[in-house]
């Protein structure tokens, strides 16, 4: 073999380990496949430092402590102040209740603990209504014996489930119901009244025109009680419930459905008759799956605009979180995944109360006790 033939054999079999020896430390093995190699002999010499052994993984090192950091504060500057409305009326005040609450008085956004304490812890009432109608059975299981009547429904929620205030809806006074005259309505008030010493709130049918008249009785019938009108809207005449209801000391609800610029033209209209401190505002909630996105989202612009200093939307919020059983999946029969409606129903209606407590409700309406009752506990950790 001559010494150019050695030179050549020499440098392939380096070029060759190099290769080699790069690709065993890349990949941590070699698979020849389909390779046809035709020589007389062949000879692969492996240095032993061509050999390039598999690396360790790395050694994990777990913390053995979280890392210790500076909370600050977020630099927040807001300008606005929701008015404080106060609820019901005691024997000292003018009335007979045997206690007030005082909802509003905000600052800052909802449970912004870091920067101040809450003014007022929001307030939630049991839903009673002036005739038996048609409920979920995980609901009605609970008020089956005392639908029938009105005061004795109240007190149950009272008595057994602790309700801090009373919504009483007149649904029966609606015209294509019973059509209840507005004299009977006003007796069923002063029945509750008399049955329970909580602050009251007193619903209509939501009818514009029946319910003007019915206010009004109600309103003569429970003065000095400070009782809570809910609803008055833009469908009605303003003009003539407005300065019946000026001299009487009650609250109103102004009821928008989901529109802010709503929301303060009802404000405005209301300012002719109504000093702020007796007006609180529902801007519509629904239930989860159907639209409590948009309802959470107009709740919490009109709490931030109040806030920053909007002076027409600095009213205290009101929920409407009974709502959350108009969703069928709240109470139907439903595949096993999903759970028993027993227990599916009540966290439906906590969980879109959490939702409204979370935008800055402060207010609500609600029906479950076991609800009710998650509700208050969840009030009662964020406030701590």
């Amino acid at each position: 073999m001559s010494s150019l033939e050695e030179a050549l054999r020499s440098k392939l079999s380096e070029l060759l380990g190099s290769k080699l020896a790069e690709a065993l430390e890349k990949y941590g093995e070699l698979v020849l496949e389909d390779v046809e190699i035709e020589v007389d002999e062949l000879e692969l010499v492996l240095h032993p430092g061509a050999i390039v052994p598999a690396l360790k993984p790395p050694v994990e090192v777990r913390p053995l402590k979280l890392i210790e950091t500076k909370f600050e504060k977020p630099k927040m500057e807001w300008t606005g102040r929701v008015v404080e409305v106060k609820l019901g009326a005691t024997k000292s005040e003018g009335g007979t209740r045997d206690r007030v609450h005082i909802v509003g008085g905000e600052t800052v956004p909802a449970f912004y603990m870091f920067a101040e304490p809450m003014p007022h812890p929001p307030v939630v009432a049991m839903d009673v209504f002036d005739m038996k109608i048609r409920l979920p059975k995980a609901i009605k299981v609970h008020f089956e014996d005392v639908m029938d009547d009105p005061a004795e429904w109240a007190k149950r929620c009272v008595e057994k489930f602790g309700a801090e205030m009373i919504n009483l809806h007149l649904i029966s006074t609606d015209p294509y119901i019973k059509d209840t005259p507005p004299s009977e309505a006003a007796k069923t008030v002063e029945e509750v009244l008399q049955a329970v010493k909580v602050p009251l709130c007193v619903g209509g049918s939501g009818d514009p025109v029946k319910d003007v008249e019915v206010f009004k009785k109600v309103a003569d019938v429970a003065e000095g009680e400070r009782i809570v009108i809910n609803s008055l809207n833009l469908d009605m005449k303003l003009d003539d419930i407005g300065p019946h209801l000026k001299d009487k000391d009650c609250v109103v609800i102004a009821f928008t459905p989901m529109d802010l610029d709503k929301a303060r033209e009802l404000n405005r209209k209301l300012y002719d008759y109504l000093p702020k401190e007796r007006i609180m505002m529902d801007t519509n909630i629904a239930g989860i799956g159907y639209g409590i996105e948009y309802g959470f989202t107009v709740m919490e612009r009109a709490r931030l605009a109040a806030l920053m200093g909007d002076k027409e939307l600095q009213h205290p919020i009101v929920a409407g979180v009974t709502n959350a059983w108009a969703a069928r999946e709240a109470w139907i029969k439903m595949d096993p995944y999903w759970g028993p409606k027993e227990i599916r129903g009540p966290i439906w209606e906590a969980i879109t109360g959490l939702v409204a407590l979370l935008a800055g409700a402060d207010y609500f309406m609600m029906m479950h006790p076991f609800s009710i009752k998650t509700l208050k506990e969840i009030i009662d950790y964020l406030s701590k």
